[in-house]
């Protein structure tokens, strides 16, 4: 069995793919991160972009193996709801390390996993293996909603470093 691949359509979803993981390399967690009580369970800040890479890359392969695997006319939707939670994921980095703001960054994210776990309800008619490539996706933004919910609280009414090192005013946080 032969698989041709369509190269340019490929590069369409790896590159709408590394726009999306470029917010994560600008907005970076820096000292202001650092500066936050973390629960024991966070991992090690090196685990981090090596996740995103090997995510990243299923995510576009998930993508364009739907697309070739589905017919013109069931493509929009599945494929509008892989762009949500593109848009969603590439919205969290700066939410959360660029404005310092904890509590919008755990509202994106809750959305983030019910677009993923969207995704791949709708991807999974049509291919098995592009629905099963977010899996692993899902399974660590999950994660890392617990992580970043668990942060807010356990820095909730502390004053937040401010990116001198000082303190500025307390966040607002989710009751």
């Amino acid at each position: 069995m032969e698989f041709a691949v369509n190269w340019p359509l490929f590069a369409v979803f790896v590159l709408v793919t590394l726009a999306a993981a470029a917010t994560g390399a600008i907005f970076r967690p820096g000292s202001w991160y650092a500066a936050l009580r973390k629960p024991r369970w966070t991992p090690p800040n090196l685990l981090f972009p090596i996740a995103w890479c090997v995510l990243y890359a299923t995510i576009a392969v998930s993508a364009y193996l739907f697309t070739v695997a589905a017919a013109p006319g069931e493509r929009a939707l599945p494929l509008a709801a892989w762009g949500l939670q593109l848009a969603l994921n590439a919205l969290w980095s700066p939410l959360f390390f660029k404005l310092h703001r904890m509590d919008w960054a755990l509202a994106d994210i809750a959305l983030l996993v019910l677009a993923i776990l969207a995704t791949i309800v709708l991807f999974a008619p049509v291919s098995a293996v592009a629905a099963a490539l977010l899996v692993p996706y899902l399974v660590w933004v999950s994660f890392a909603s617990a992580l970043n919910y668990t942060i807010l609280i356990l820095n909730r009414g502390r004053p937040v470093p401010d990116r001198t090192g000082g303190a500025s005013a307390p966040r607002p946080t989710v009751e």
